[in-house]
């Protein structure tokens, strides 16, 4: 399956960061290119709090957008 925008929400704004929410029956989120439909929403340190594979074995995980260069978003864990 792919990024779904629907299923992509703000949860909080403020001072240029953005915390979001992000829902999918998607094992990864963090392969190539997934958030790429994104990248015009998507910032550098954004937040994202995503709940995978909502239809299987369901994990919550919090990733911070590592990069956007325009075309591209990529994530990493939140540790």
């Amino acid at each position: 399956m792919a990024y779904a925008s629907s299923d992509l929400s703000v949860l909080a704004y403020a001072n240029n960061f953005t915390l979001w929410h992000y829902t999918t029956v998607d094992a990864s989120v963090t392969t190539a290119g997934y958030l790429d439909n994104a990248v015009d929403m998507l910032r550098v340190n954004d937040l994202i709090i995503a709940n995978v594979d909502t239809d299987g074995t369901p994990t919550t995980t919090f990733y911070v957008v590592t990069g956007n260069d325009g075309s591209s978003v990529t994530i990493a864990a939140y540790i």
